[in-house]
């Protein structure tokens, strides 16, 4: 198929949803389909670049206790309309489709099949409050859904109501199990990680300050500490003030260097306050086998099972941080059996496996459209076959076309067939 994956979000920038978009595109492709990727540009950026096509302007804005993107252009409708024309795509999968205004003009212009994943999670939103009122017509022209976790599917399913099929984010396994240590920090002082934006939800001040009792203890550690944000200067004010030793700010890395670092840490922490909808980091720490500490929050949950990959704290408690990262530095056993079985779990998320499941997902749901006659004028595709289930001998008649079983004659029509993936592929840990 020709599929193209839109984010409201300026790809490439840093992210978890331009990462996403990034694997997917790159699995679908080894998957033998045809995809592009539909955003906006940020700065200099040319207007296609590749499989790249910008739309319109990307401006950063606060959200949920993080920053995200609204796009804007004087043009929008005549240049989504002479895009799709142009690429003539079989299927348009949006990520955030209702986040302003890119998604939702082209969701609203698409004569192709239309699928969404969802990846937000939080509390009461006015904003998707509104949009649930404005938006009833983009969302009802959305034929399959997606939430990244069951945090995310409870958030969404609040203001638009629907069918969801939860199918997690993925991590790059081979990338993490690859990198080495980096050398500069394998002294024999013991090493903490922390990734993240630095902002109020991600919890680094609160991490900054169990990491000071820990110090007062006589723990001989060091935190490393990589990403960028608007709390930068009360972070290192904070160090500053308190004469805390061993905290190195990284900065930004490049994504090798952020898989040698987690390589490099003795223990992850994440500690997020709320808000999150799955925690990529997690998967990226176990990928690497490293053991974790992590906030007692939904999103984590369906990640991070309690006392297997990691110690579950409570958030915003600075005193719980310290004690579970004391517990696993004075254990080494734990702390290995922790990255040794966070290493197992990641295999179940890697990219390859999930990106399995949204091409069963896509042909689910076109087979779904044409079993009721209703694919839209855009798919010109062939109709993806049904997986073949354990057992089931392999068929070496003609494909089945649009509303037949395999092998029936023509005019045998069927219902909708059942998912065969039933079960959400993240459960919770509780």
């Amino acid at each position: 198929m020709k599929i193209g994956l839109v984010t409201p979000y300026v790809y490439p920038l840093p992210g978890g949803v331009t990462q996403h978009v990034r694997y997917l595109y790159e699995n679908l492709r080894l998957r033998g389909h045809d995809v592009r990727i539909l955003t906006s540009s940020h700065g200099l950026q040319r207007a296609s670049e590749g499989d790249i096509i910008r739309i319109g302007k990307g401006f950063s804005m606060p959200v949920n206790g993080s920053v995200g993107t609204i796009t804007l252009s004087p043009r929008f409708v005549s240049q989504v309309r002479a895009m799709l024309e142009r690429e003539q795509f079989d299927l348009l999968h949006f990520h955030e489709p209702f986040v302003p205004f890119l998604s939702p003009i082209i969701l609203r212009l698409s004569t192709s099949v239309n699928i969404a994943t969802f990846h937000a999670y939080g509390g009461f939103s006015p904003s998707y409050e509104f949009g649930s009122k404005v938006m009833k017509g983009e969302a009802a022209r959305l034929h399959g859904r997606i939430a990244v976790s069951g945090a995310a599917k409870h958030f969404i399913d609040r203001y638009f109501p629907g069918e969801y099929k939860v199918i997690p984010n993925g991590v790059d396994v081979f990338r993490f199990q690859r990198a080495v240590p980096i050398a500069r920090w394998q002294d024999g002082t013991r090493n903490l990680l922390f990734v993240g934006r630095f902002e109020p939800r991600k919890g680094l001040l609160e991490l900054l300050k169990g990491y000071r009792i820990l110090r007062k203890t006589g723990c001989a550690c060091r935190l490393l500490v990589v990403g960028t944000g608007p709390l930068g200067k009360e972070a290192r004010r904070y160090v500053a003030t308190r004469r805390l030793k061993g905290v190195e700010f990284l900065g930004r890395v490049s994504d090798e260097e952020k898989a040698q670092l987690f390589r490099t840490a003795d223990v992850y922490i994440s500690s997020a306050t709320g808000g999150e909808s799955f925690g990529i980091v997690l998967l990226e720490a176990m990928a690497a086998g490293t053991a974790i500490v992590a906030s007692d929050i939904h999103g984590y949950k369906g990640v991070v099972r309690r006392g297997r990959e990691g110690l579950l704290v409570a958030p915003r408690e600075p005193k719980e941080i310290a004690g579970a990262i004391a517990r696993l530095l004075r254990d080494d056993e734990l702390r290995r059996a922790m990255g040794e079985a966070g290493r197992e779990r990641a295999e179940e998320f890697s990219w390859e496996r999930v990106t399995a499941k949204v091409d069963d997902f896509y042909g689910l749901v076109i087979r779904r459209l044409a079993a009721r006659g209703d694919l839209p004028a855009g798919f010109h595709a062939p109709i993806p076959p049904s997986p073949r289930q354990p057992g089931q001998p392999k068929g070496g008649g003609p494909r089945p076309g649009p509303g037949m079983e395999p092998g029936a004659p023509a005019g045998t029509e069927r219902g909708p067939e059942p998912d065969p993936d039933p079960e959400p592929v993240v459960a919770s840990a509780d």
